[in-house]
C-alpha cells in the first residue's frame, strides 16, 4: 500500500513491515493504554513497556510515522490501528471483539467485514494532523481490500457506568446498530440508563470520546450492551459502520485522494 504522506510534515501511513514497526506501535499502545489510561493485560510486558496480546500475530498494524523520530529507540510509531479482515480471522478461529460480543449477526450478514482495533495516537501528536493521516490510511486500506463493514470495540475510560450514563443512553437511543447488524455484549451492561427524554444531547457529546464521536460523524452506529473491562479500566462499546450507507458527505469525508 503506498504511503499516504503530506509532503510538508514528516508524518507517513504505512502497514507495519519489520519487527521495529511492531515494537513501536507496542511501545505506543503502553505509552497510552497503559501508562496513561491504567490499563494491563496478560501478556503485557512492564518492564520492556510494550502492550501486546495473543491477537497481535493475526492483526495487521497500520502505523503513523514520524520520519524525524527514532527507529531504533522505537520511537517512530506515533499512530497506530491494528486492523483484521476475514482471512486473518478464520487463521485466528475468532474476531478479538468476541470475548465481549456476540458477532453473528456480522458473521452471518455476509458482508467483507474488518475489524478495527488498539487505536492510538502519542499525546504529542493528537488534536493536529495525525488522526487525519490515519484515517486516509484506514480509508485506501478499506478501498484497496473491498471492505464492506467496520467494526470494532471502543472505550469510554474507567469502569463505571452511572458515570457515563448520559452518553451511554445517547449512544443507545440515537445510534444503535440496526438489528441484522447488531453486536450483542456478553456479559451485558445496559446501555438505556437514562431515558431518551432526559438526555441533555450536549453534555452527552461533549463526555463521549473524541474517537467515537469520529465514527458517529461517519454514520457509525452501536451495538447493544456495554462490556466493563476491569483489565483496561473501561467501558467499552461495538461499533459499526457500513460502508453503505454512508450518506455523499461523510463518503467525502472518508475516502480523500491519496499521495504517490
Amino acid at each position: 500500500m503506498n504511503d499516504i504522506a503530506n509532503q510538508n510534515t514528516s508524518l507517513s501511513v504505512r502497514l507495519a513491515a519489520s519487527d521495529s514497526d511492531l515494537q513501536g506501535a507496542w511501545r505506543l499502545r503502553y505509552t497510552v493504554f497503559c501508562e496513561e489510561l491504567g490499563g494491563d493485560g496478560a501478556l503485557v510486558d512492564h518492564d520492556a513497556r510494550f502492550e501486546r496480546d495473543a491477537f497481535d500475530q493475526f492483526f495487521e498494524h497500520l502505523i503513523l510515522v514520524d520520519a524525524r523520530k527514532s527507529v531504533d529507540r522505537l520511537e517512530h510509531v506515533v499512530g497506530v490501528y491494528r486492523v483484521m479482515g476475514l482471512a486473518q480471522m478464520q487463521r485466528a478461529g475468532r474476531f478479538y471483539g468476541e470475548d465481549e460480543y456476540d458477532l453473528d449477526p456480522l458473521k452471518a450478514s455476509g458482508r467483507n467485514l474488518l475489524e478495527l482495533g488498539r487505536s492510538c495516537v502519542h499525546q504529542d501528536y493528537r488534536g493536529g494532523l495525525a488522526m487525519y493521516h490515519l484515517w486516509q490510511g484506514l480509508a485506501n486500506y478499506v478501498e484497496d481490500h473491498e471492505i464492506e463493514v467496520l467494526f470494532g470495540v471502543a472505550s469510554f475510560h474507567g469502569t463505571d457506568p452511572q458515570a457515563i450514563a448520559q452518553p451511554l443512553a445517547n449512544l443507545y437511543h440515537d445510534h444503535l446498530a440496526p438489528a441484522d447488524l447488531r453486536p450483542r455484549a456478553r456479559v451485558y451492561q445496559p446501555m438505556d440508563l437514562v431515558p431518551a427524554t432526559d438526555i441533555n444531547k450536549r453534555a452527552a457529546m461533549r463526555a463521549t470520546p473524541s474517537l467515537i464521536k469520529a465514527y458517529l460523524r461517519l454514520g457509525g452506529v452501536v451495538g447493544d450492551g456495554a462490556y466493563i473491562d476491569h483489565d483496561f479500566n473501561t467501558v467499552d462499546v461495538c461499533l459499526v459502520m457500513d460502508t453503505a450507507r454512508l450518506s455523499a458527505r461523510h463518503r467525502e469525508i472518508y475516502t480523500r485522494p491519496r499521495a504517490g
